[in-house]
């Protein structure tokens, strides 16, 4: 059966060390990450001479919701020609939204595939923690306004209905919680 695997959560969670460490696990996985996909978003900022700000109204109207259909038709493709695909995306809202992850399951089941989330779960500070040290460009605005930013932000456990059957959690708070956490999503996604 082919698979489909989202790693998904708040920025700063440890999606990618998280995604990187899980793929390494499997053999012909294809590993996509989102974040490939910035250097063109950037470039739709600057043609809209806009700021380069993914927490901008500009982004939530124009690029957002376009990076997250790229990635899945991506990996749609990807499941004709290999039976593993992981996405290393924080599909934060969609996982929280039960006739996405229903439309999401039914593309799938056309592919002859299915899906398993894992949702990374970290603690705020930790996370704050991580954001200070990975300097990146993309998290000035959110290091700047933090409270205002945490606030905005749901990091509790996604618990709609459609996940029921496919949402594993991966804690990452500490070496010990994610080596735990390898081990029996490892097995988990073996056993599928």
């Amino acid at each position: 059966m082919k698979h489909l695997i989202l790693v998904t959560s708040p920025p700063a969670s440890g999606k990618t060390f998280v995604s990187k460490q899980l793929a390494k696990r499997f053999r012909n996985i294809v590993y996509l990450d989102k974040d490939a996909l910035v250097p063109l978003s950037n470039r739709i900022f600057l043609a809209g001479n806009e700021e380069i700000n993914r927490s901008s109204a500009f982004f939530e109207e124009n690029i957002r919701n376009y990076e997250y259909i790229a990635i899945l038709d991506i990996a749609f493709e990807a499941l004709e020609y290999a039976d593993l695909v992981l996405i290393n995306a924080p599909f934060t809202r969609e996982v929280r939204d039960n006739d996405y992850i229903r439309d999401l399951k039914a593309k799938l089941s056309e592919l002859g595939a299915e899906l398993t989330v894992v949702w990374v779960e970290t603690d705020i500070e930790v996370s704050h923690k991580r954001m200070i040290a990975r300097n990146s460009p993309r998290d000035t605005w959110k290091l700047a306004h933090w409270d205002e930013y945490v606030a905005g932000r749901n990091y509790s456990t996604p618990t709609i209905p459609e996940l029921s059957d496919c949402l594993v959690k991966f804690y990452n708070s500490n070496s010990e919680e994610f080596n735990e956490s390898i081990e029996r999503i490892t097995k988990y996604l073996l056993e599928k």
